[in-house]
Order: structure tokens, then C-alpha cells, then sequence
């Protein structure tokens, strides 16, 4: 009896991808509207620091910041700025 040909492997292969797939379905699409919302934080941040002679607001473009941005949303900005003037 000879072992599992190439194609068989293969084949159980993308079934325990599938399979695993499925099992963290929630925790992909949690990591994926984080990604997506953290983007946007980060376009928020890069728009903010085109004006800060108008605005008088001065964060840094970076990831942390967009992190925060994409977890907490204008709050997150609020805590952001809050933290900028007790900083300073």
C-alpha cells in the first residue's frame, strides 16, 4: 500500500485551510474592520497635519495614533488631543 499521492494532500491541505478558516471567521473579519478602520485613522492623522496653523493641532501620522483612531474612533482623536495638551 503506497502513501497519499500529491493531489490528495493537496487536497486535505485547503480543506484544514477551509476548516480553519471557518473556526476564526470572527476573529478575521475583527482584525480586518481594524486594519480598515486604522486606515482611515491614518488618512485622518495625514489630513490633520497639512493644517496646523489653522488647526493649531499637531499629531504625529504614526501607527500607534492610527490605532487608537481605529478603536475608539473621534473619541480616540478627543483622547488624542487631550493627551497632546497635558503633554505639552
Amino acid at each position: 500500500m503506497t502513501g497519499l499521492s500529491e493531489y490528495e494532500v493537496w487536497c486535505l491541505a485547503g480543506l484544514l485551510l477551509c476548516a480553519g478558516l471557518l473556526i476564526l471567521r470572527r476573529w478575521l473579519a475583527r482584525l480586518v474592520r481594524l486594519a480598515l478602520r486604522s486606515s482611515a485613522g491614518l488618512a485622518v492623522l495625514a489630513l490633520l497635519a497639512q493644517a496646523p496653523p489653522l488647526l493649531g493641532v499637531n499629531l504625529g501620522v504614526n501607527l500607534v495614533n492610527a490605532l487608537v483612531l481605529g478603536l475608539l474612533g473621534v473619541p480616540g482623536l478627543g483622547l488624542l488631543l487631550m493627551l497632546q495638551w497635558v503633554l505639552r
